[in-house]
């Protein structure tokens, strides 16, 4: 990070246990050291045995990455940095709309096949992404599954999750593969409108459609994240954590290069 990213996370950081006199051991490393060494490895896709010298020792690196995956840190921080983001782009800090879709892709040899699955449709063997962002393309909920998984039964255990942490979300736009069952099962269940923007019969080619396009931009943020190009991770809940990583580092990045400037909030 450079220094002004670290002083934009830097006040964004969750208290340490031991910091707050909460008990646990004192850290032997600075959060700035581990958080660089994290986003290295979500930016460059290396092997945790091969962090470089500069960094921390990688098993103290990685049991850094596991304690905030596990203790739900890392997603602590993501959010924080949401609302900042928001905020700065002149919005309220819980969206009101949002918009949903799936990724399918290639899963290494270290992914188990309990994980894994076969998308036919994109004829991929390996996993899916199931993403919920905001109208600005940003994260607000992620669900890795294996890749045989519908999109419908995906957002049923995915929407739930984020209208419990947005409670001013109402609307949310997918694509076909959404229609069904699942508009009547979001009106009843969570009070969300699903809007199905559909595609033109007559449509050759690429053509970026209403409101869709802006999740299709935030999957090529994510590959942009070389351990993204694939996934390479055991657990389902690992790939989550680096995908929120990737987009930490997006989201402070944003931040440290916006002049400081005080914006009213506005509904959107």
């Amino acid at each position: 990070m450079s220094g002004a990213e670290w002083a934009v996370v830097r006040d964004l950081l969750p208290v340490p246990g031991w910091l707050a006199g909460r008990g646990g051991r004192p850290e032997g490393f600075c959060h700035r050291q581990m958080i660089d060494a994290v986003r290295y490895l979500v930016d460059n896709g290396i092997k945790w045995r091969a962090m470089p010298s500069d960094f921390p020792p990688w098993p103290r690196v990685y049991a850094f990455f596991a304690r905030w995956r596990d203790t739900g840190l890392v997603g602590e921080l993501h959010d924080r940095l949401h609302q900042a983001v928001r905020r700065a782009e002149g919005r309220g800090p819980e969206p009101s709309a949002a918009v949903v879709d799936s990724q399918s892709v290639k899963a290494d040899a270290t992914v188990a096949h309990t994980s894994r699955g076969f998308d036919a449709g994109k004829r991929i063997n390996g996993r899916k992404r199931h993403l919920l962002t905001d109208t600005l393309g940003l994260l607000l909920a992620v669900l890795v599954t294996p890749a045989s998984v519908t999109d419908r039964d995906g957002a049923r255990a995915l929407l739930p999750a984020a209208t419990g942490r947005s409670r001013r979300l109402a609307r949310v736009w997918a694509d076909g593969g959404y229609t069904g069952h699942l508009t009547d099962w979001t009106a009843q269940h969570l009070g969300l409108v699903l809007d199905i923007v559909r595609r033109g019969e007559d449509v050759r080619g690429f053509q970026p459609l209403p409101r869709r396009w802006v999740v299709e931009r935030s999957f090529a943020w994510f590959l942009r994240s070389r351990r993204l190009v694939r996934d390479y991770e055991r657990r389902t809940d690992t790939s989550e954590a680096v995908i929120r990583w990737s987009m930490i580092a997006l989201m402070n990045r944003r931040l440290a290069a916006r002049p400081h400037r005080p914006a009213a909030p506005s509904a959107g």
